[in-house]
């Protein structure tokens, strides 16, 4: 919003002659007009930050959405093992997010690839730019990372490897690539003022490629480097079910990350006092979060609904695990362009969403590539469709109102190919990235023995031989077709002494 001022030595000139004194009465309305404007300035800065805060508690409650989606996923023996890494991932998180993580994204001035100040914390609150609310923001998003990644390495993985590869997500991979994409000093971000990429830069609003993107790739690389897990294939290579043990967890967690994308997404604003036009207009930044909420939801539904009858045909089956995968694989693929669509378009996105998480399910199987929740398939391939789509159909006024002038607008919106052209470099680039950094470092705790539980755990369930027992009390047959049977043991009956 323009800032007001008022000059008593041009207010004390339009007072009449009959004024006493002019000048003192000219500086005390100022005086006072001043407190009024302050305070006003104080107010908004206090709206936006409550808006931004209860954006990141949303965020945040989606660490207990993954939980619960993971845990009805894998298997029963399995259960304290995954929900216990995702609590690690939410702490170590905070820790390295930030001694380092914060300032590598957000640590301005600095260079194009990596930011260069704010470690621990240093000289937050700054002049206006950053403050606690901030960190706590983006915190939430890189632990949202390091949680699709461990979805994909689940009922295998040592534990010590899980702290490992978290910490470094959070605390380097992803902030590095949040800081192109989002700083305002990013060699590719749309924030920049000039010398943007392909003089455009790259629209990812909410994270399709840089939150979703990085932790599919990450998860690929950990799934495909410690390979499937025992049973999923069989010596012909053909695709065995491993059912996870309860629909009701994963219900459960895809409507509390519904709930949370509400602040994942139209939170991303960051702020919500602020008109696009003349101040007073019903017309302002609240109508475009209420509209980045309204393309979420439409997105999802429209994912979940294809999803369920394209399973159908494929399957014969009404699938609620997979209906819920096609949910989440549309609002991993609206991520990006959420605030610079046309609700009409997030339909589009979210059904195409739901084919891409089809096709990436199925080569998944021809190339026996085992992920118990598809999570490199959903965030990594849906995350791709998303970054794609953004630069088909962002529109001109909404692109204009976020990023301001010089930023293009979608190709089949009239906007030419440079925004296409940014938005595929930055597909290649996150790719590049993750692969040549997480890739190694499966790699090597692989030959270190870190990565793999072995056979004999594996097969028992890791809750029994690394967590000092059983979530739940339950027989496990695994050679049951449908998988794990759960069943309640009653306790013995007792013969009273005579």
């Amino acid at each position: 919003m323009a800032s007001i001022s008022c000059s008593s030595h041009h207010l004390a000139g339009l007072f009449g002659p009959n004024t006493t004194d002019p000048t003192a009465a000219a500086a005390y309305i100022c005086s006072a007009f001043t407190s009024v404007s302050n305070s006003y300035k104080d107010t908004q800065r206090a709206v936006d930050t409550t808006y931004l805060l209860f954006s990141a508690y949303l965020v945040f409650a989606m660490q207990l959405g993954f939980a619960m989606l993971c845990a009805g996923s894998v298997r029963a023996k399995n259960t304290m093992n995954i929900m216990l890494t995702n609590v690690l991932d939410a702490a170590a998180g905070g820790i390295f997010y930030y001694l380092f993580g914060f300032a590598f994204a957000f640590g301005s001035p600095s260079n194009g690839f990596i930011g260069r100040h704010f470690f621990g914390l240093k000289d937050i609150p700054d002049d206006g730019n950053f403050d606690y609310s901030n960190f706590l923001y983006q915190w939430a998003f890189a632990i949202a990372a390091a949680g699709i990644t461990s979805g994909s390495i689940a009922e295998r993985t040592h534990f010590v490897a899980y702290l490992i590869y978290s910490s470094f997500l959070t605390g380097f991979v992803y902030p590095v690539v949040s800081h192109w994409f989002w700083s305002s000093d990013g060699w590719a971000s749309a924030f920049k003022t000039s010398d943007r990429l392909f003089g455009t830069g790259v629209i990812d609003f909410a994270g399709s490629g840089v939150v979703h993107m990085v932790g599919g790739i990450a998860g690929l690389w950990g799934a495909f480097i410690e390979g499937p897990r025992i049973g999923r294939f069989d010596h012909s290579g053909r695709a065995m079910v491993l059912r996870g043990h309860s629909a009701s967890l994963v219900v459960l967690g895809t409507f509390l990350l519904w709930f949370g994308w509400y602040g994942f997404n139209p939170g991303s604003f960051n702020k919500i006092l602020y008109t696009y036009g003349q101040p007073g207009q019903f017309y302002g930044q609240w109508s475009a979060v209420g509209r980045t909420a309204v393309t979420t939801t439409l997105a999802g539904c429209m994912a979940a609904l294809t999803t369920l009858f394209g399973k159908r045909i494929l399957s014969g089956h009404w699938n609620a695990i997979d209906v819920c995968n096609g949910l989440l694989g549309g609002f991993a693929a609206i991520t990006a362009g959420c605030s610079v669509v046309e609700p009409w378009a997030a339909i589009v996105c979210g059904f195409v969403a739901s084919l891409v998480l089809i096709g990436c399910n199925k080569l998944a199987e021809k190339l026996r590539f085992d992920d118990p929740l598809e999570a490199a398939q959903l965030h990594g391939g849906c995350g791709a469709w998303g970054v794609i789509f953004t630069a088909l159909f962002a529109k001109e006024e909404y692109v204009a109102e976020i990023y301001g002038s010089g930023v293009h607008h979608g190709l089949f919106m009239g906007g030419g190919a440079k925004l296409l052209a940014a938005h595929v470099v930055q597909i290649l680039t996150i790719v590049g990235w993750v692969s040549i950094t997480m890739g190694p470092l499966f790699f090597i705790l692989h030959k270190l023995n870190l990565l793999r539980i072995s056979q004999e755990d594996e097969m028992a369930g890791m809750d029994l031989t690394r967590h000092g027992g059983f979530a739940y009390v339950y027989h496990d047959d695994d050679s049951q077709k449908h998988g794990v049977q759960l069943q309640k043991i009653e306790p013995a009956a007792t013969i009273p002494s005579s």
